[in-house]
């Protein structure tokens, strides 16, 4: 499973979001200029947050997005399912013999796991690690 620049530009938008909370709304510009990211990009991306209750808008001069509850009740997998759809590693498991479809539940669930219990909390708390090194399993 590979997670597209919208479920990562999403992410950026809600830890964002999570790190103003309680306030006031903080306008798409805000982030997208301190992430180097396009706000029209990002405004794409905030209206399936808005429809789904992840975030509200907020209208005026001073408006924005801001989030509708705590950061801690919402988990990386709410943003994810939104923006990218059902977590799933492989397409067509049903046909697959049953060796690999246990194993392809087990990458599922993992990952679901991870996902739903980690939150925009869990999150933000990570922003003074030092960055890890990137690292790629080739199958």
């Amino acid at each position: 499973m590979k997670i597209s620049t919208k479920g990562r530009y999403g992410l950026t938008i809600m830890i964002a979001l999570a790190k103003n909370y309680g306030e006031g709304p903080t306008p798409l510009k805000a982030i997208a200029k301190a992430h180097q990211l396009s706000e029209n990009y990002l405004e794409q991306l905030a209206t399936p947050l808005r429809n789904a209750g992840l975030i509200q808008s907020v209208r005026g001069a001073y408006g924005g997005y801001k989030l509708p509850c705590k950061p801690e009740e919402i988990s990386a997998g709410d943003i994810i399912r939104v923006l990218e759809g059902p977590i799933t590693p492989v397409e067509g498991i049903e046909d697959e013999e049953p060796a690999k479809q246990a194993l392809w539940l087990r990458i599922r669930d993992a990952v679901k796991d991870v996902l739903d219990n980690t939150t925009l909390e869990d999150l933000i708390r990570h922003e003074l690690d030092e960055p890890k090194e990137a690292y790629m399993f080739y199958i």
